[in-house]
């Protein structure tokens, strides 16, 4: 058990049984980020929109690692950056929100309401296709899924709130699914299941181009009617919604290891 779920008391008294629920999930998507070599150190964000209080998500305090982050630990924000509950961290350790995270999270949360989950990451696979002109090619069918997907270009770290305006713009009113051009990627859904499945799929999708372009062997080109067909069969209620089938397993997989995640 990671040294870091000590550090706050269980808030499961304090706030609902919906909220603790999506507390338990949103945690359960960190450690799964991190088991699965999508985080980078204390980096990075992963947020869900609190059941019953539309103008409020949870997301991680900014110091803690995926490894550690509990149900417990999670910090309620609103969409102007207030802080509605954080954890009782131990003296030295009063652990705020990451000024990036809450600038792209409200941005979406605000202008999106049907996304109840975001989430970003900085990962290598991401970023070196983030750099990439051709950006991600729909050259497999799990590529095909982002076939329409999103691109922002890179204005330096997203500090400053003039920035969600081009980020509303560029993620679109339909789309999921983002990469931020130089910087990473970035998924979000109607849920933490579905956001969550996304992002792993972008995240193979990315690794595997970079290496079949490692090769340096010529790429098959998939006719574009084929690639439209492919992508129409991953659009919602062509399918069940994803992330929902393998998500209990993947519960099961996090209480093999460690189930400290719902403390």
């Amino acid at each position: 058990m990671p040294d870091g779920v000590n550090l706050v008391p269980s808030v499961r008294n304090k706030v609902s049984a919906e909220e603790w629920q999506a507390r338990v999930d949103l945690a359960a998507a960190y450690r799964l980020t991190d088991l699965y070599g999508m985080s980078d150190l204390i980096a990075n964000h992963i947020s869900v929109r609190v059941p019953g209080e539309p103008e409020a998500f949870l997301i991680n305090a900014y110091g803690m690692l995926y490894e550690e982050i509990t149900a417990s630990s999670l910090v309620k924000i609103d969409h102007d950056g207030n802080i509605l509950m954080k954890p009782e961290f131990p003296a030295g350790l009063d652990y705020g929100v990451n000024r990036a995270g809450f600038v792209i999270h409200s941005a979406i949360h605000k202008a999106r309401p049907d996304l109840h989950c975001v989430a970003h990451t900085h990962t290598w696979p991401g970023m070196a296709v983030s750099m990439l002109e051709c950006g991600l090619l729909p050259a497999t069918q799990t590529s095909m899924r982002f076939a329409h997907i999103s691109y922002h270009d890179f204005n330096g770290v997203v500090l400053d709130l003039s920035e969600q305006e081009r980020l509303v713009r560029d993620l679109g009113p339909v789309n999921k699914a983002m990469i931020l051009r130089n910087h990473g990627l970035l998924t979000a859904g109607a849920t933490i299941q579905e956001a969550w499945n996304d992002l792993h799929r972008m995240e193979l999708s990315c690794l595997t181009q970079l290496a079949a372009m490692a090769t340096g062997a010529k790429l098959i080109d998939v006719p574009s009617a084929v690639v439209e067909k492919t992508f129409m069969a991953y659009q919602p209620k062509t399918r069940r919604p994803f992330g929902v089938m393998d998500w209990a397993a993947l519960l099961r997989k996090l209480d093999r290891i460690d189930p400290s995640y719902r403390d």
